[in-house]
């Protein structure tokens, strides 16, 4: 088992030290997925666990908090399967046709195995991620780093956007774009279908095809 190195403002007790830390994020994986997070408590967590509250409170400030560590998670080891994965291919063509496919699909295998249910946790930065940062200690969230790692994984794609165009004005953004659309556009396939063009049946496939098609036609232009 490895650890990946977050960001230490995002816990009071590091979870991935104890055995209750890492089922308190295990279990509370399972029980986001299953109830969403409006319903997810620390009271329904710690039943789940057989345990009392206050052991969960040692661990996180509150649930946004565990939100905002599930979603640091999330990222840091996408980045880590992605560098992995990516590392022997030369052409940044072929890096970011790749690492497309990892933002889509997390049973992708990468020769690495994942400490939580990626799958699972996928779901939930999809669903529920905008939650982390949507709110009015942002700024402050910001400041401490609590989203370094996403802004990492958004930025790796940025800069491969301009090894490609290196006159592309808007990386970052373009970038931001993919990631999000790739969230956002399975949910509108399950749930508001009217809101996007996915193929029912071939969600992965036809979410690969749109975003390769976006990102590749805006990168024929200097974007300005």
């Amino acid at each position: 088992m490895y650890k990946l190195e977050l960001n230490k403002h995002l816990y009071l007790k590091d979870p991935q030290e104890t055995e209750l830390g890492r089922k308190i994020v295990e279990e509370a994986i399972l029980l986001i997925e299953d109830i969403g997070f409006e319903l997810f408590t620390f009271k329904k967590l710690a039943q789940r666990i057989d345990s009392v509250e206050a052991s969960i409170y040692r661990y996180f400030e509150n649930k946004t908090k565990l939100l905002i560590y599930l979603v640091a998670y999330y990222w840091r080891w996408l980045d880590f399967k992605v560098s992995f994965a990516t590392n022997n291919l030369q052409s940044a063509e072929e890096k970011l046709r790749l690492t497309l496919k990892f933002i889509v699909d997390p049973s992708l295998e990468s020769g690495l195995k994942p400490n939580l249910n990626e799958i699972m946790l996928h779901r939930i930065v999809a669903n529920e991620s905008l939650k982390s940062f949507f709110n009015k200690e942002v700024d402050q969230n910001n400041k401490d780093g609590f989203f370094l790692d996403y802004k990492h994984f958004c930025g790796r794609i940025a800069t491969l956007m301009l090894e490609l165009n290196p006159s592309f004005a808007y990386p970052n953004a373009l970038a931001s774009m993919i990631v999000e659309a790739a969230h956002h556009q399975i949910y509108y396939a399950e749930h508001l279908p009217k809101l996007t063009n996915l193929d029912s049946h071939e969600k992965i496939k036809s979410l690969i095809n749109f975003l390769e098609c976006v990102l590749f036609s805006a990168l024929k232009n200097k974007g300005e």
